[in-house]
């Protein structure tokens, strides 16, 4: 940890005591599964006779009298039934952007490693890894971004991570770039260039290593498969096809390994002489977890396959603490247009064709008006043939006619930098074929766009309050539209932790030998939304707790 860091007041035992009150633990029904046999609720339960007897009569996690079944009670698995025992200084659980900076870096600490991966091969999503560059940012820079992702998280994250982020990320996507190339990757360092977002954060300098796994349809998936290949180089023993079944604990509490199964159904012991680092990724696709965490989310599509929630059951009978309900999610849409100008104030309508925001909203937050049922995460972007002068000084960049064609289904241009499955820009002459086009009622939408227009003209958005200086019409043709569907990214909340990754338990101690990294970690963020205040803040988060803990859990 920097200089700078680790002279920054504490504030993780303030911030440790209020989540922790919320949070969800063993102690939670335990507590009141004891009640339930005679056994006295108060505080330390847990080490009762009768909270014992609760917990072993208990299948599943009950939290305010509601049965949790996607939080099953690990069954015991015998010695006789573990096909074979491996031992390592290191345990791994997940390969993605997480596991395998984790991985590698505990390997150039000196650590022998396993990765133990559910999938078959490495897996991980997105293009962008973002770190803030300390040799050209002063610390009051630092300092302000800090601040200000703690107000994009409603004041609710943990401020010494924010921070850990903020001092180690510049250095850990500078590594990450430099071990991928050395594992054959297509990347980049885009520094500054892309953070549209941090206009005005700060009066000094503000600058960022940028890491770019591109251009599409390459990603960090392809970029995390090459570190794995450096990894490999650097001793790293990978297995796929093993997911991860239970935690192994000694007597004290410790963890010290994972039981994992194989595909032929067989079990295979991994101790871990120095610790256990979870980074298995979110639970979007575990339809219970989801309903209970972030109800919000039903009738949004998923963009990711396989993320189960397993190490947040892991976690929790190992006596992790969730982060309480409300979890931060992640939806956005950078592919059915250009993503550069997603947060564009265009004229923005719904799937009936009817405006309904004011289009000063980011595209990350645009969900929040979508959630019914018909809409689930659609809208469209409209505008008109002047756009490139009507929206010249919008921050973001604007693609010409041209340039937009890579985007459009119709147009014949070869679709390169894209997802061809996804891109869904269209013009048209008429707003009629433009509505069709856009899966809109031709009358609704020509109505509301009427309706704007003639705000437009008065100066004055009586119906949503919108600056008159972003109130643009569309009157000339060709009309464009982008039909964007806002779909599940990831969720970015889970188990609490410490300064240095270790999961802590109902008492805010820290659980000896297992570390909790990626979207499986929590404290990161705290609002409703994953800010975009930051471009690749999220890989750059992934890539940075990764480095971090492996060299630390290394080092042990």
């Amino acid at each position: 940890m920097s200089k700078e860091h680790s002279q920054k007041p504490k504030e993780t035992d303030q911030y440790t005591t209020n989540v922790l009150q919320n949070g969800i633990s063993r102690r939670t029904f335990l507590t009141r599964a004891a009640v339930g046999t005679g056994g006295l609720a108060i505080a330390g339960l847990a080490g009762t006779a009768s909270a014992q007897t609760a917990e072993a009569s208990l299948e599943y996690a009950n939290i305010d009298d509601a049965t949790l079944g996607f939080m099953p009670k690990p069954k015991p698995i015998a010695d006789k039934d573990i096909a074979s025992t491996k031992t390592f200084d290191v345990i791994v659980v997940g390969a993605g952007a997480s596991g395998v900076p984790a991985a590698l870096s505990a390997a150039e600490n000196g650590a022998k490693v396993a990765v133990l991966q559910k999938q078959a091969i490495v897996v991980s999503q997105g293009n962008t890894g973002s770190g803030i560059d300390l040799k050209t940012t002063p610390k009051a820079s630092v300092e302000a971004m800090v601040s200000r992702l703690m107000k994009d998280s409603a004041h609710r994250c943990h401020p010494e991570l924010l921070r850990s982020w903020a001092y180690h990320s510049g250095e850990a996507a500078s590594w990450v770039i430099d071990r991928a190339k050395k594992g054959g990757a297509q990347v980049v360092n885009q520094g500054t260039k892309p953070q549209h977002g941090i206009r005005g954060v700060s009066e000094y300098p503000l600058e960022f290593v940028t890491s770019y796994f591109g251009p599409k349809p390459y990603t960090a998936g392809d970029g995390m498969r090459a570190l794995a290949k450096t990894a490999e180089k650097a001793g790293v023993e990978f297995f796929f096809n093993m997911p991860a079944q239970q935690l192994i604990q000694d007597e004290s509490g410790k963890v010290i390994g994972v039981i994992a199964q194989s595909r032929d159904g067989k079990y295979h012991k991994y101790l871990a002489n120095k610790g256990v680092i979870l980074s298995s990724g979110d639970y979007q696709n575990n339809k219970a977890m989801s309903n209970y965490f972030i109800p919000d989310l039903k009738n949004f599509e998923r963009k990711q396959m396989d993320r189960t929630g397993d190490g947040f059951s892991m976690a929790f009978w190992a006596g992790g603490v969730i982060e309480p309900a409300g979890h931060t999610k992640m939806l956005h849409d950078f592919d059915a247009g250009p993503a550069s100008m997603c947060d564009m104030p265009f004229l923005a309508v719904n799937r009936k064709g009817e405006r309904f925001v004011n289009e000063t909203v980011e595209m990350s937050l645009m969900n929040n008006y979508l959630r019914d049922e018909v809409n689930a995460g659609h809208y469209s972007q409209v505008f008109d043939a002047d756009y490139m002068t009507q929206a010249a000084d919008w921050p973001g960049h604007l693609y010409s006619p041209e340039e937009m064609k890579i985007y459009m289904p119709e147009d014949p241009t070869p679709k390169k930098g894209v997802y061809p499955s996804l891109i869904n820009t269209y013009s048209a002459n008429t707003l009629e074929e433009l509505a069709v086009k856009l899966e809109c009622d031709p009358k609704t939408f020509v109505a509301n766009i009427k309706r704007y227009n003639e705000l437009c003209k008065k100066g004055q958005d009586d119906d949503f309050g919108k600056n008159s200086k972003k109130m643009v019409p569309v009157l000339k043709p060709p009309f464009y539209g982008i039909h964007r569907r806002m779909r599940v990214s990831a969720v970015c909340s889970g188990m609490l932790v410490n300064e240095n990754h270790q999961a802590i338990n109902a008492d805010g101690k820290p659980i000896d030998g297992l570390y909790v990294i990626g979207n499986l970690g929590g404290g990161f963020y705290g609002g409703v939304d994953y800010p975009l205040t930051v471009f690749g803040l999220s890989l750059g988060r992934c890539y940075t707790f990764g480095y971090l803990t492996g060299k630390h859990v290394a080092k042990l």
